[in-house]
């Protein structure tokens, strides 16, 4: 069964964060200067929430508040799926299905190891089943 470790493996497990009384703009600096489209919300090395480009839509701009004034524990998103290093990627690909989530903090020890999105499940998926079709093309022609 294949894991959240073994996706670990070949991403970098840097962790991106704000604390929860940082401006929704310096968050979205951080975003952009990342190339990320979610940060962690933490408070020293505890999780409070998760803030996405969705939050951003749907919390400030449809909502007309200001970037610059608004704090993340207004509008970041508090009640956390969360997964392990051990957590199967089917587990993870039925949470994010369900939940209609993109993201996904990792656990480990209870302290956050990193975050995995949707991108990084799809992308180890393909890249575990092209080996799969490349050790069986191999096994037929031999």
């Amino acid at each position: 069964m294949k894991t959240v470790r073994n996706i670990f493996q070949n991403k970098s497990t840097s962790i991106y964060s704000v604390s929860p009384d940082s401006s929704v703009l310096d968050a979205l600096q951080v975003m952009m200067d990342k190339n990320i489209s979610a940060l962690l919300v933490m408070e020293g090395s505890e999780l409070k929430g998760i803030f996405t480009e969705r939050d951003y839509a749907r919390k400030i701009i449809l909502q007309g508040k200001s970037s610059k004034d608004t704090k993340i524990e207004g509008v970041m998103t508090a009640k956390l799926e969360v997964i392990n290093l051990n957590s199967s990627i089917d587990h993870c690909m039925q949470i994010m299905t369900d939940k209609h989530i993109r993201h996904l903090p990792v656990i480990d020890n209870g302290k956050v190891a990193g975050m995995i999105s949707i991108g990084d499940l799809v992308k180890f998926v393909i890249e575990d089943q092209k080996q799969t079709i490349e050790q069986l093309q191999s096994y037929i022609s031999s």
